[in-house]
């Protein structure tokens, strides 16, 4: 890892925290075991991309299971604004004919907001 990474990494660790413990909180609210996910900024293999938008370098997180397929990401923007999202892959537990697909997170600086990606079962 570059300086340039492991430099961003340490100024948004504690706002990444924060948006991982929102993804996490999302799945808690939706009754599923909390250890059907696992965004832990330690885990996550970091890179820096240009923002086509601002020319400014954008870091990215991407989470991967053992078989190092992509579970989730976490992305923060120079400008502040961040955005990250978590596979779940499980049937809604309290709505039938629901299916979970993801829990997400967005926000700019402290404002952190977080919701299920829930997708309609097929019949």
């Amino acid at each position: 890892m570059t300086n340039a990474i492991e430099q961003r990494i340490q100024q948004l660790a504690g706002l990444a925290e924060n948006v991982c413990a929102a993804l996490r909180n999302e799945v808690f609210n939706l009754g599923l075991p909390l250890n059907c996910i696992d965004p832990d900024i330690s885990r996550a293999d970091y890179s820096l991309s240009r923002d086509p938008a601002s020319g400014e370098d954008a870091l990215i997180g991407i989470w991967r299971d053992h078989k190092g397929q992509k579970q989730g990401e976490i992305l923060f923007h120079a400008d502040g604004s961040f955005f990250a999202e978590y596979d779940v892959i499980r049937e809604h537990p309290r709505k039938q004919r629901w299916f979970v697909e993801a829990v997400t997170a967005w926000g700019r600086d402290d404002m952190i907001k977080a919701e299920p990606r829930l997708l309609p079962l097929a019949e």
